[in-house]
């Protein structure tokens, strides 16, 4: 006979339910008591906790909403032992989509949640007034966001992992140009936006099916105690002291409290047409410069829109109206096919057919769908992979798995737009994961790099540890009624956790070879003559770069390659003996301390060599082994740690494999230049340990006649040496000499 119907049951240990059973298990209203005071009155299915619901724990927690397979689980507000009070989207027993939380200290968040913590677009309110409207990463600020300080100051920026960390800019309370602004009303509007998401968000709804036989009892799943019912919701502890962490100070003191003209009289500071445009590592100020707020740079006033906040658009927005959408689903849909179809096949070499004119798929994808491909949401559009099997054997040298590339390219989250670095009108998009860039071509490209896939295959394949970029795959889109559209899959080289605070793309050259200051910004790639550094790296690390560099301009050499360029990612560690700056000293020390250079102020002199990252002995155990664009490649040694093989420790971040590209320690001497300085006749140098991150791109344009008539042409009118267009041999000399000069020889 079994429970059905209304009734009672009494555990042994003392746990009550009184409610509805369907064939034994307790099933529809009720209500449940645990020997620890704790309750539940709501709806139950199959035995669990598993619709609406109120819980009520014994330390004094209250939850009253959805529940799945008893977990939070929906739509629901808990309120913790400590008063605080949580009020959102649940899942799985955690904080999961958008919400708000409430401090018993004052201080309010609303925004998203991922995994019990804030991560996503938010807004964490202060009780002091102060306010964060930006991204968060893991519970911290990470990401482009504005700071208003309770004061009424503002600071425009960028945070990693809770610090302010790269450009940004500082305007006090009364500033002119703030008062242009609604940015008043931007808060409400966002706010608006977020409770509108939690009030339409839908709670998830379906009933599982639960196996369990008679024999078990009902009662496995009470037995155990109401603790069972937290152990997977975020305690307000783990959220104390992300409530807490406000910015200590409004303007930091910067102490300049007159500023010199163009003309050189001295005018005195007015806060309200003054602008601080600023420079942090990892939240140590170490430049900054004051400017009029009428004559600030363009990317300076972008920051106050606050449009810039990290441009996370999908591809549909890259092209404008409905052909970007088509675009995106063709191309997604093309690599799942190709990729699907090519993996089942058995791993062989690769042959010399696999190069060839045939060595293509070609699908004809209907909208409506075939027996071969499925309906889709795009318009009809044709599709070609080049070399299929190439590119097969060719992710699997580069240690990558075919389930990770479609998730990463075809997952629901799309891609995003990159600015181009470039003039060549490309367009390119970056994976969701940050692993692959995908660039379009023009056809005159592509047939380049079809010319020298043999000769690229062997190269990779012969080197591990190759600087040219690494491609994934080739494809063509041809949608109906539109051109024809190819695109390359290729490795990012920025994929890191750590920012990349200035990117660099280098040919050797020096006609044009240098960026407008004024349109320069924490995205921009600049070029051969804005680097004012020297990098300084360890003995046997600097010989295996060259080494390799050597190797990857020869290869170039013999294709008959040239305009290729290293792009150089720096990634600057604040000195340790300045992060005890964080709070600036008074006015009065400030005056014999802090340098203004053509209104830059540097917070003392950084002479003294810093100590923010270190060379250990490599342990495998000891460094990430997550999947990436750079597990392929040896680790590689140091002569610093006795000629063994190397991992680079950063404190308070993390142990990373240096490997040759990536995670490569170095010593950047920054060489003031004459016209930055008061004294031509004082040298000044700042140093700063930085991690590099580096390879080889654009390595699809010949010296062809084009280039040829290019050189003979601008060689009329520049320095034929200085001039990007020469001829392969002499480009890659060029290109190796610069490299020397850049990465100097230790004595």
């Amino acid at each position: 006979m079994t429970p059905h119907g209304k009734g009672k049951y009494t555990w042994l240990d003392g746990t009550i339910y009184e409610g509805d059973w369907v064939e034994g298990k307790m099933t529809g209203k009720g209500k449940i008591y645990w020997p620890s005071q704790a309750t539940f009155e709501g709806d139950f299915s199959g035995g669990y906790l598993h619709g609406f619901g109120t819980f009520t724990g014994s330390e004094g927690s209250f939850y009253r909403g959805s529940w799945k397979m008893n977990s939070q689980h929906g739509i629901g507000r808990k309120q913790y032992r400590n008063s605080d009070i949580y009020d959102g989207c649940w899942r799985e027993g955690v904080h999961e989509g958008s919400g708000r939380y409430a401090w018993s200290s004052g201080n309010v968040y609303i925004g998203t949640w991922k995994n019990g913590r804030m991560s996503g677009r938010g807004i964490m309110k202060w009780l002091n007034g102060d306010i964060f409207d930006g991204f968060w990463s893991n519970g911290l600020r990470h990401g482009s966001g504005l700071y208003r300080f309770g004061d009424g100051s503002y600071y425009f920026g960028t945070w990693s992992k809770g610090l302010k960390d790269g450009p940004g800019t500082f305007y006090r309370a009364g500033n002119k140009h703030l008062s242009k602004l609604n940015l008043g009303g931007h808060k409400v509007k966002r706010r608006r936006q977020l409770y509108s998401y939690l009030s339409n968000e839908s709670e998830e709804s379906g009933l599982p099916s639960v196996n369990r036989t008679l024999s078990e009892k009902i009662s496995s799943s009470f037995r155990r105690d109401s603790a069972r019912f937290s152990h997977g919701t975020t305690s307000p502890d783990d959220l104390s002291r992300t409530g807490s962490m406000r910015e200590i100070t409004s303007d930091e003191k910067s102490q300049v409290v007159s500023v010199t003209s163009n003309d050189g009289r001295t005018e005195f500071a007015d806060n309200r047409t003054l602008a601080y445009e600023r420079e942090y590592m990892q939240g140590v100020l170490i430049k900054e410069r004051i400017r009029n707020i009428t004559k600030l740079s363009h990317k300076s006033k972008q920051r106050l829109k606050f449009s810039k906040e990290v441009k996370r658009t999908s591809c549909m927005d890259i092209y404008r109206g409905q052909r970007s959408h088509y675009l995106m689903l063709s191309l997604q849909l093309g690599i799942r096919y190709t990729v699907g179809k090519i993996t089942p096949v058995p791993m062989r070499e690769v042959r010399s057919s696999d190069f060839g004119e045939q060595a293509r798929i070609k699908m004809f994808f209907p909208r409506k769908g075939t027996q071969l491909t499925p309906p889709h949401n795009s318009i009809d559009f044709n599709w070609k992979d080049y070399c299929p099997m190439v590119f097969r054997n060719l992710r699997e040298l580069f240690k990558l798995n075919a389930a990770d590339y479609m998730m990463s390219i075809c997952g629901d989250d799309g891609l995003r737009e990159l600015s181009s670095p470039g003039k060549s009108g490309s367009l390119f998009y970056l994976s969701h994961d940050d692993r692959f860039v995908i660039k379009t071509l023009k056809k005159s490209e592509l047939k380049v790099l079809l010319k020298m896939l043999p000769h690229y295959y062997d190269h990779v394949q012969a080197h591990d540890n190759t600087l040219i970029t690494k491609f994934f795959g080739a494809h063509r889109i041809s949608l109906r009624h539109g051109k024809k559209v190819r695109f390359v899959v290729m490795g990012n080289m920025f994929c890191t956790e750590l920012r990349i605070h200035r990117r660099y793309d280098l040919k050797g050259s020096s006609q044009g070879r240098f960026t407008n200051k004024d349109e320069i910004d924490e995205s921009t790639t600049l070029k051969d003559l804005d680097l004012n550094y020297e990098f300084h790296m360890d003995r046997l690390l600097r010989d295996s770069l060259f080494k390799q560099i050597s190797l990857d301009c020869g290869f170039l050499e013999s294709q008959q390659i040239i305009d290729y360029s290293l792009l150089l990612g720096l990634h600057f560690r604040a000195p340790e003996h300045l992060k005890s700056l964080l709070e600036p000293p008074d006015a009065e020390q400030a005056e014999n301390t802090n340098h203004m250079v053509d209104g830059v102020i540097s917070q003392g002199e950084l002479l003294i060599p810093p100590r923010a990252l270190l060379l250990v002995t490599h342990e495998p155990t000891s460094v990430s082994t997550a999947p990436g664009p750079h597990v392929r490649g040896d680790a590689l040694k140091a002569y610093s740690i006795g000629n063994k093989e190397a991992d680079l420790l950063l404190p308070g971040t993390g142990r990373l494999r240096v490997q040759l590209g990536v995670n490569m320690p170095a010593q950047a001497n920054h060489k003031l230049m004459q016209a930055e300085t008061d004294s031509a006749e004082v040298e000044l140098f700042e140093v700063y340990d930085v991690v590099l991150y580096l390879g080889i791109i654009d390595i699809l344009q010949e010296y062809n006649m084009k280039k040829k008539i290019e050189h003979a042409c601008k060689s009329l009118k520049y320095d034929h040496l200085a001039i990007s267009a020469v001829e392969p041999s002499f480009y890659s000399k060029r290109f190796v000499t610069f490299l020397e000069r850049m990465f100097p020889i230790q004595p």
